[in-house]
Formats: C-alpha cells, structure tokens, sequence
C-alpha cells in the first residue's frame, strides 16, 4: 500500500494522523484556543518581527509624489455651484469668451450614486484644471426650465458644454469609477 502524507508525517514522529470527513492531515498539537491570538506566540509558531528603522513607501507611492511635487498643481477642484439660469448664462458665455469648455454635473442632494461620484469628480477637475472648468448644478435647486433646457432626464448626468452647447453626456447610473473613465473619455474626444 502506497504511503499517504498523514502516514508519512506519522512514521516520522510529526503527530498523530487524523482522519476526518475522509481527509487525511496532521494535528500538530491541541487544537487552537478562540483566543489564542491573544497568547504570546508558542516556539512552535514563527514569529513575525520588522527591522526597526522607518518605513520605506512603496516605488509607486513615491513616484506618485514625484510628480505631483513637479506638477504642483491641486490634488482636487471643488465644483463651483450654479443656482440659477442667469448664473449658467453667464458660466457660459465666460466659456466661450476664453474658448474653453466647461463640465457640469447634474445631481440631487439625495442622490447617492450623485454624492458617491462628486468626489472624484473634484479629482479629475484637479487634471484638466486650467483647460476645462466643471461646475455642479443641483436639480433641487434650480428652476424646472432649467433642467429641460438641459435635456437631464437622469441623475448624476455629467455633460461637455462648448460654445454654449451641449457637445456630449455621460449618465452615470454605474460603479463611478466607470463614469470618471467615460468623463475622461467624453473630455478627450472633444480636445
């Protein structure tokens, strides 16, 4: 009869052989305690020690700060609020007098989908920050007509406006980092 590891490990001395729910392993000892992570460690067990000194940073972390220490740009833009159709009007015609676009979120204070995804959009308003200004636009807040005037039919609905039009919009009704990856696409397409 082949040696199985359980009567391997018995006939070299390393414990008893269990046999249970038709597997075959070794107990190396008692059974474990609930709480025997509070126990000191036994001379069974390895014991996990660090070198003392400081913590090295991962080589990505650090890169990461290289080059946002050369870039010295924001780590995130605050989406500046528009209230009112006048204010739009007039986010819209400074756009297009410094031939810029612009990026407005459409959301409500009780969306959650919309409160998840504004973070990152601060972020992503962080890298276009000169080039393109994003703005957010609360539809609790503002007229109706404002609204339709939009085309928003669905929240968070994130839109590129040029030239005091509507160019394209992405309805975010997904995981958000899809709907920064298709903002981001959305962005590239009309640069």
């Amino acid at each position: 009869m082949a040696a199985t590891p359980a009567h391997a490990a018995a006939a070299a001395g390393g414990g008893e052989a269990a046999l249970s729910h038709g597997r075959t392993g070794v107990r190396p000892g008692p059974a474990p305690s609930r709480l025997g992570f509070l126990a000191k460690p036994s001379s069974r067990r390895a014991a996990i020690s660090l070198l003392p000194g400081p913590r090295r940073a991962a080589p990505a972390a650090a890169a990461a700060r290289e080059r946002v220490a050369e870039e010295e740009g924001p780590v995130w833009v605050e989406l500046d609020p528009v209230t009112s159709e006048q204010q739009l009007d007039r986010v819209l015609a400074d756009a297009q007098q410094l031939d810029i676009p612009i990026v407005l979120l459409w959301m409500a204070s009780w969306c959650r989908k919309c409160i998840y995804l504004k973070p990152k959009l601060e972020k992503l308003a962080a890298e276009y920050h000169p080039r393109i200004r994003f703005y957010c636009i609360d539809v609790n807040c503002v007229p109706q007509k404002l609204v339709n005037r939009a085309g928003v039919t669905k929240m968070p609905s994130i839109q590129l406006w040029s030239d005091s039009q509507k160019q394209a919009e992405v309805i975010g009704g997904h995981k958000s980092w899809l709907v920064i990856d298709d903002v981001r696409r959305m962005i590239e397409q009309e640069e």
